[in-house]
């Protein structure tokens, strides 16, 4: 069998993908989505006055996140109708160490003017003591923000730039069985170069040029109510080479496309279907006491859960992502409020493997640093 046979049977799944060429409108008259699949750039027309869903169920949101490989920041602005929520993270790889603080608003409802697209347009989230914005021009990104008593009464405050060269992105436009006017419309831009400082109390995270990247996840729909997903992403150079990836699965109907994605020098490389494997242990709890024995002791049980910080592995179906993940960091956050409930571990750490390219060229990656999610959400 000769290589362009190979490479065939080896992407035969993804190629059954439907791919988006062609620009038009994103949703139909009723609401729904008019071509789901996948693309490798924003060609759909993102109308939020063409949403038929209730406007409490419209989400809309901007995230980035910068990093090098001693160092992160994460910083999110989202109108998701009624809560609005603006959060910075900072993430220190070497200690490790990471603190999140995030803002919350009541019935924003749409009035954060969220752009409708993600080429151009600013978006700004403010509040008491705190302030986040995102400029664009269309061909820089500069992210500022502070926020007084960040963590233990210290301040943070940045100003961040990323370049935005001629790239190919990940964009997908996701159905949910069942619900004709949900939509999931998400674009991951990876792989942008980035500079800046970020100031916290006293100590100064410079983010160089050459060695710091940025990714956009930039998402707009409709969501069902429980969802669980699983995020996947990394942004670095290989032999002086911009590379990177985005993987997830499980958020809505992917039959007609997944997004799974290879960058290679600024262009987009189509895998199938991914798999997380997280690994498992036994859940604990602490005896209360009684006649047969102390409290404070802790014992296993029979029920088993995630063990987000022993190492990962990631397959694909394609046989083209191949990767083991020594985590460092569990960015934690978990709310139940029993209507609303989140429970979210987005881990940092180091890749270890081989991603296959569309032409067979193998690339091979050792420590490259990126995170790996699973999140749930009833919202």
């Amino acid at each position: 069998m000769d290589k362009s046979e190979v490479l065939k049977k080896r992407g035969a799944k993804a190629m059954k993908q439907h791919e988006i060429t062609e620009r038009g409108p994103l949703l139909k008259a009723d609401g729904s989505l008019r071509e789901p699949g996948y693309a490798k750039k924003l060609l759909l027309d993102y109308d939020r006055s063409a949403i038929r869903a209730g406007r409490f169920r419209i989400k809309e949101w901007d995230y980035y996140l910068v990093a090098c490989d001693e160092f992160a920041v994460a910083l999110t602005v989202a109108d998701n109708s009624y809560m609005g929520l603006d959060s910075i993270s900072l993430l220190d790889f070497r200690i490790p160490w990471e603190h999140t603080n995030s803002p919350i608003a009541l019935m924003t409802l749409g009035k954060k003017n969220l752009p409708a697209t993600s080429a151009e347009g600013d978006v700004c989230g403010k509040g008491k003591k705190y302030s986040i914005e995102f400029k664009n021009n269309g061909s820089e990104r500069v992210l500022v923000f502070s926020m007084e008593n960040f963590c233990d009464g210290k301040s943070i405050k940045g100003e961040i730039h990323l370049d935005c060269p001629e790239t190919e992105s990940m964009v997908i436009a996701t159905p949910f069985a069942g619900k004709p006017e949900a939509f999931y419309y998400n674009q991951k831009i990876n792989c942008m170069p980035a500079r800046g400082i970020v100031q916290f109390g006293d100590e100064e995270y410079v983010f160089q040029k050459d060695r710091s990247f940025g990714v956009l996840d930039w998402g707009r729909g409709v969501w069902t109510y429980k969802n669980t997903w699983y995020w996947g992403s990394a942004s670095g150079l290989v032999d002086g080479v911009p590379f990177g990836w985005n993987i997830g699965y499980g958020f809505g109907d992917t039959s007609a496309a997944t997004e799974n994605m290879v960058f290679y020098n600024n262009k987009a490389h189509k895998l199938g279907n991914a798999t997380f494997n997280i690994p498992m242990k036994n859940k604990k709890y602490v005896t209360r006491g009684s006649c047969c024995g102390p409290s404070g002791i802790e014992a296993d049980t029979m029920d088993m859960v995630e063990d987000y910080l022993s190492p990962w592995s990631f397959t694909s179906d394609d046989g083209r992502f191949e990767m083991v993940f020594q985590p460092i960091i569990d960015r934690a956050a978990c709310t139940d409020l029993k209507l609303i409930c989140s429970d979210q571990h987005q881990v940092f750490g180091r890749f270890t493997g081989k991603v296959i390219l569309d032409d067979g060229i193998e690339i091979e990656v050792k420590d490259f640093i990126g995170f790996a999610e699973k999140v749930m959400n009833k919202w």
